[in-house]
């Protein structure tokens, strides 16, 4: 696997490199500057661009504009957000019309480390790898009305964990709860939001991206 790393704050992109090197990951990119990113990045083609929102070279959502631009350009490239912001609108831009690939954590999350390198490794193989916090804000502004709020509060918490990319497995050890009480929950989910159920887990939780996005354009 290979990586580009966007990040103005040295200490931090060098610390993400190390990180991802003792992983056996290749870090062919490291740049400070949004625009320097864009042109390495479509230079040098890696697997997935791991960004931060803000960057020179005007420090406002710079990372975030090279990022979509370069999902425009290389639409296989994966895409991961570090970002001190919890803020759902930056997920949903970036997400557009191809949820495969995507992932937007907070920068405190990279402190754990194995859990930094899977996020890596499954948005880089067309997963998904999403916030805990900026999901269930998603969710939040979304239950008040239309089909999420059919949801029991267990079925939303179920979701929401599906939606940050865990398997059952995950979902189960992440809530407490049985592997068979997950997959209960997950067939109600689907039932009541219309989702036809697909194989692959990293399909099912595009599906439930896709739903999400859409029900954003129907406000």
């Amino acid at each position: 696997m290979r990586v580009a790393i966007g990040e103005d704050d040295v200490l931090l992109r060098e610390g993400v490199a190390r990180i991802l090197t003792d992983a056996g990951i290749e870090v062919v990119v490291r740049s400070g500057d949004a625009d320097d990113l864009l042109h390495q990045t479509l230079a040098y083609h890696p697997d997935v661009v791991v960004a931060d929102v803000q960057m020179p070279p005007r420090h406002e959502d710079d990372g975030l504009r090279a990022a979509m631009e370069l999902r425009r350009r290389l639409p296989q490239l994966g895409v991961l957000i570090l970002s001190q912001f919890c803020e759902p609108a930056y997920v949903t831009d970036l997400i557009g019309g191809q949820p495969e690939g995507i992932g937007y954590l907070l920068k405190e999350r990279v402190g754990d480390v194995p859990a930094f390198v899977d996020a890596v490794t499954r948005v880089a193989a067309g997963g998904s790898a999403l916030d805990p916090e900026v999901v269930v804000r998603m969710l939040g502004r979304r239950a008040k009305d239309g089909p999420l709020r059919l949801l029991t509060a267990r079925e939303l918490a179920v979701l929401a964990a599906m939606a940050e990319g865990l398997s059952n497995t995950g979902v189960a050890e992440s809530l407490l709860i049985s592997h068979a009480s997950v997959e209960k929950h997950v067939t109600a989910i689907f039932r009541k939001l219309g989702i036809t159920p697909v194989g692959k887990e990293h399909r099912r939780v595009q599906a439930v991206l896709a739903y999400l996005r859409a029900d954003q354009r129907r406000r």
